[in-house]
């Protein structure tokens, strides 16, 4: 028999619902950073996202036995931790006051600073990131987190709209929205020789 830790996303849910003691953990400690990740940008502050990613996985491991495999687990499970993002999001209209500091999340800062030719300044990174959160955090929810995980998490518009459970043109009409939105908030990070929008991390998708 296979080590448990070897078994595919969809056999360790399976057996988890069975019983299986280990069989949670390795589906979580498979997918924590990605979906850490997204906790993190949605929320705007490490300790909120903690706490919305213990409510997601709690969440997770209570619906085990109701996952009728219509889409993947990473799927279900992002859509778990996105759900409960937007709980707390709503619930207490989070506005973070210190950005995150970590690395892997600071696409727009690095954007910022790769246009101008300059070294890393931590100081303007700082910067950008309350810039972009805080003009997030004017944004409807659908928009934000349809924009979270397209602009800022590089998700393709297909799989945000598995993760959100809405159609692709949902999330195409939601992100065109939010970045015109967010354009006049954040047109001081623009390279003035460059027209990109620096709002995504992608150096300016096109919603269409």
């Amino acid at each position: 028999m296979d080590a448990v830790h070897e078994l595919p996303d969809r056999e360790l849910l399976t057996r988890h619902a069975q019983g299986d003691e280990q069989a949670f953990g390795v589906l979580v400690r498979r997918h924590r950073e990605r979906l850490w990740a997204v906790a993190v940008r949605m929320m705007g502050d490490p300790e909120e996202a903690s706490d919305a990613l213990q409510d997601a996985f709690l969440s997770a491991f209570r619906a085990a036995e109701r996952f009728r495999g219509e889409s993947q687990v990473t799927t279900w499970l992002h859509r778990i931790v996105v759900n409960a993002c937007h709980d707390r999001l709503r619930r207490r209209k989070v506005r973070p006051a210190t950005p995150t500091e970590d690395a892997t999340l600071d696409v727009v800062a690095n954007e910022r600073l790769g246009r101008a030719g300059g070294a890393p300044d931590h100081a303007s990174q700082t910067e950008a990131r309350l810039d972009v959160h805080a003009a997030l955090d004017l944004l409807p929810l659908d928009q934000r987190m349809a924009l979270t995980l397209v602009d800022m998490l590089g998700y393709r518009v297909e799989e945000a709209a598995q993760i959100l459970d809405v159609a692709t043109g949902t999330v195409k009409s939601r992100c065109a929205r939010g970045r015109a939105k967010l354009l006049p908030s954040l047109a001081h990070l623009r390279n003035p020789r460059d027209p990109r929008d620096v709002t995504s991390g992608r150096g300016g998708a096109n919603p269409s």
